[in-house]
């Protein structure tokens, strides 16, 4: 769904820490609002993909350039006024403040869960480059989002439709698409 430049958001980065659904929410959103949705997770260069695969974690400086990369996909459909939904880590303030770039219609959705239920989800998962074990740096590198960072929070404790159902809610009332 396209949109203009007062008729709603143009991204919606769903943040958390691995396992708390962020690809999953992305895509119940993306049904349910007929916006673009992407993985940040694809836009990782081979080498942060195969650090990871080994169980060593990104420094910052691993994240740089992939959060540029993560930025710029924004850009692009801002640009074709065309609204998106990335899953994205977006671990900390300084991430989130080179996907945002200032622009107010980019909101950042903040799964937030317990380590326990994340976990077990972690382990559950098949396939997936991001190991377990990396779990507890997540949580280390973790900077909750700020009030002045506009975040919508959710708690993960409940089935997709439900999270997806808060997130909706959550929009402000003008920017809500119908």
């Amino acid at each position: 769904m396209s949109t203009d430049p007062g008729s709603g958001f143009c991204a919606l980065i769903i943040m958390g820490v691995s396992g708390s659904g962020k690809s999953t929410i992305a895509d119940a959103l993306g049904r349910r609002l007929g916006w673009i949705v992407e993985d940040a997770d694809r836009f990782h260069s081979k080498s942060n993909i195969e650090k990871m695969s080994a169980g060593i974690a990104l420094t910052d400086e691993d994240r740089w350039s992939w959060l540029r990369a993560v930025a710029a996909e924004i850009g692009r459909n801002r640009a074709s006024g065309t609204s998106i939904i990335m899953a994205c880590s977006a671990l900390k303030r300084a991430y989130r403040d080179i996907l945002v770039n200032g622009h107010r219609d980019t909101r950042i959705v903040y799964l937030r869960g317990d380590k326990d239920l994340i976990a077990s989800r972690l382990k559950a998962r098949l396939a997936h480059f991001m190991p377990p074990g990396l779990l507890e740096d997540q949580f280390d590198t973790l900077e909750e989002p700020a009030a002045d960072e506009r975040p919508i929070v959710v708690d993960i404790d409940a089935t997709v439709d439900d999270i997806a159902d808060r997130i909706v809610t959550m929009l402000e009332p003008d920017q809500k698409i119908s």
